[in-house]
């Protein structure tokens, strides 16, 4: 992921010296992100109407935060001075934009923010990582420290090294590291949906939901666990929708055919063919988006939490449903 330059950087590289250096560096004192701007400058609050402006535009300089929460929501209450805490002793590496879901629900609803809290991080004017929960402070403290910098804890980086391995049709490689992170985190949650995930595509169903049993029961909602999840309740759905062939011929014929595109959408995402199946649906949403009251969005937003947050295919087409919603 690139990061953009951080516009309040000292480019100069001279530090003030002496007794007025403790005093500017001093968090007792004006407590000033780079460029001289206060820790409060960094976190506002945003409405549907400046969303753009400010969340949109403003990545373009840096990265942002938006929190999405709601006044009722006891986890977003719980999130909310550690993020904004951590985010002020990150001195404009990063901003945070709070967006209340129940005053302006457009952006969430466009977003496919289901629950809350949730933070998603924008850079370039795209979405490019988050995460839903009031998540430790250390969590959010790395999850700025790889958005700013590329760098990643090492349960993170194993992963990282395990998903591409599984890339790399090495499956035994990848089923030793995400063994070797639960030896380290036994609930850690990535790796047991990723080894569930590995025995459902073996065919071992039943293997494969026990497993995901083993999951905390505070953790069964955690992307990796719910987007297995999702993705056997939507091949469940995809078995009564009939030969693909046929699909294909439909769509070829017709290319309005949108009730062909969508099952045929569905029918290729459960093949594993993730970029087919969002190209399906986000043809769909430019053409005709209010094709059955949505649809096409809703079943893509249904989607990315299947794949996964991170995704490669879900970056890709979250950011060209950005792109067609905001553009």
């Amino acid at each position: 992921m690139s990061t953009p330059g951080n516009p309040f950087g000292n480019s100069s590289g001279n530090a003030p010296q002496g007794r007025f250096q403790d005093e500017m560096t001093s968090p007792q004192t004006l407590n000033l992100a780079p460029g001289g701007e206060t820790a409060d400058t960094l976190v506002k609050d945003t409405t549907t109407a400046a969303f753009t402006a400010d969340v949109i535009e403003e990545s373009r300089r840096q990265p942002v935060l938006v929190d999405f929460w709601a006044p009722w929501c006891g986890p977003c209450k719980q999130l909310a001075p550690i993020i904004e805490k951590v985010v002020g002793e990150a001195r404009g590496k990063v901003k945070l934009v709070k967006l209340n879901i129940d005053d302006h629900p457009a952006i969430p609803g466009q977003l496919g923010i289901q629950s809350i809290p949730a933070v998603i991080a924008f850079v370039d004017g795209q979405p490019v990582d988050g995460f839903m929960g009031a998540v430790p402070e250390s969590q959010i403290r790395q999850f700025i420290e790889k958005l700013g910098k590329g760098q990643a804890d090492p349960v993170q980086d194993a992963l990282e090294a395990a998903r591409q391995a599984l890339a790399e049709g090495q499956n035994d490689h990848a089923a030793q590291i995400y063994s070797a992170i639960l030896q380290q985190q036994p609930d850690q949650a990535d790796a047991l949906a990723a080894i569930a995930e590995m025995l459902y595509e073996a065919g071992e169903r039943d293997k494969a939901e026990e497993l995901l049993g083993r999951i905390p029961a505070d953790k069964q909602d955690l992307p990796a666990a719910a987007s297995l999840k999702t993705r056997m309740a939507l091949d469940a759905q995809v078995a009564e929708l009939g030969d693909p062939i046929a699909l294909e011929q439909r769509v070829a014929s017709d290319p309005s055919d949108h009730d062909a595109r969508f099952n045929l959408a569905l029918v290729r995402n459960a093949q594993g063919r993730r970029e087919e199946a969002a190209e399906h649906l986000l043809t769909i949403i430019k053409n005709d988006r209010q094709w059955n009251d949505d649809a096409a969005r809703s079943k893509l937003l249904e989607l990315f939490e299947a794949w996964g947050m991170t995704d490669p295919a879900t970056l890709a087409a979250r950011r060209r449903l950005s792109s067609l919603l905001f553009s």
